[in-house]
């Protein structure tokens, strides 16, 4: 157990340095592995010293135990499912595609973001007659709106723009399906959702949730170096919708 966690802790520094260093990120988020990391490597030392074991009374290591292993079950559970979206795909003939928002930067979509567009634009030149919605408001540290920036990316593309309705309002994935709305029939209309593959499980559940009775996931690629820390931001962001009822 010591050596597993002393590697582990390693590994989640190591990962954590990458990303801060070389890689960058939209968000904090990332930090998670700078504590995860230390957290594995001190709890290895009290393992290795004894403490653990001598200062710690029996209940509590057990309770701690089983909590641990309740958590893991619970974790694995979700990830499967977000899994599951990965390979989701839509029909030819979809009246509307909604493509969900992401980090929008001065020179462009991000990698995240750029990845929904592109598969978007292929789907769209197999299916003219389908609309696109881009979902997506202006955060704190974004020049423009998310739907605006995904707005021109589509036309210097070639989307003729009487094709692309934006929806700028948007400050998280349920707003982003609950304002899309506004734009086409939820009930009737058969919708495809766009965003990257970790993202797409929760998306398609939460559109089912705000009556979506026709609804396609349709899974871009994610940043491979990143995926599994947006595996695990979305480990929490599927625990948070589900505790507010959105899925």
């Amino acid at each position: 157990m010591y050596i597993i966690l002393l590697l582990s802790g390693v590994i989640f520094l190591a990962y954590f340095l990458c990303i801060a260093l070389f890689v960058g990120h939209g968000t904090n988020f990332y930090f998670i592995w700078l504590l995860l990391g230390i957290g594995a490597i001190v709890f290895a030392i009290l393992i290795k010293r004894g403490i653990w074991v001598s200062h710690f009374p029996l209940w509590f290591r057990r309770i701690s135990t089983i909590i641990v292993y309740i958590g893991l079950a619970i974790f694995i559970f979700v990830e499967g499912c977000i899994i599951s979206g990965f390979s989701m795909t839509a029909p030819d003939g979809l009246d509307c595609l909604i493509v969900l928002g992401a980090q929008m930067k001065r020179s462009g979509p991000s990698k995240a973001l750029q990845y929904r567009l592109d598969v978007a634009i292929d789907y769209l030149q197999e299916n003219p007659d389908t609309i696109i919605i881009v979902s997506g408001g202006q955060g704190s540290d974004e020049h423009i709106s998310e739907a605006q920036g995904m707005h021109d990316y589509l036309i210097e593309k070639g989307i003729p723009e009487e094709k692309i309705i934006m929806e700028n309002q948007s400050k998280n994935t349920f707003e982003n399906l609950v304002f899309s709305a506004d734009y086409l029939n939820k009930e009737k209309d058969r919708v495809g959702i766009v965003s990257n593959n970790f993202h797409v499980f929760r998306a398609v559940r939460i559109a089912g949730k705000a009556g979506y009775e026709n609804v396609y996931g349709i899974a871009a690629r994610g940043e491979p170096f990143l995926q599994c820390n947006n595996m695990m931001r979305e480990f929490f962001g599927v625990m948070k919708d589900f505790l507010m009822g959105n899925i």
